[in-house]
């Protein structure tokens, strides 16, 4: 079996950098889109609050804790 050339190597390396980027952009544009939400209070004026919304900003923190305990390796995801 012969090793890849070291030219195809550096491309897959540029091809996968390339890849990341993209990903991390729309990740930060994800990030921004929620940071400016939450500074608009979701959405919600103060005293039009009910407990669907407790419950929806409950639900949104479950999904994001997934996130930060994987990237983080905390709660399930801790070693």
């Amino acid at each position: 079996m012969n090793p890849r050339p070291p030219k195809k190597i550096a491309k897959s390396n540029d091809d996968a950098l390339a890849a990341f980027v993209s990903r991390k952009g729309e990740i930060d544009a994800m990030l921004s889109r929620i940071q400016s939400l939450s500074n608009d209070h979701f959405g919600v004026a103060p005293d039009e609050v009910t407990w669907s919304d407790v419950g929806t900003l409950g639900h949104y923190g479950e999904l994001l804790r997934r996130i930060t305990d994987m990237a983080f390796h905390e709660g399930e995801h801790a070693a």
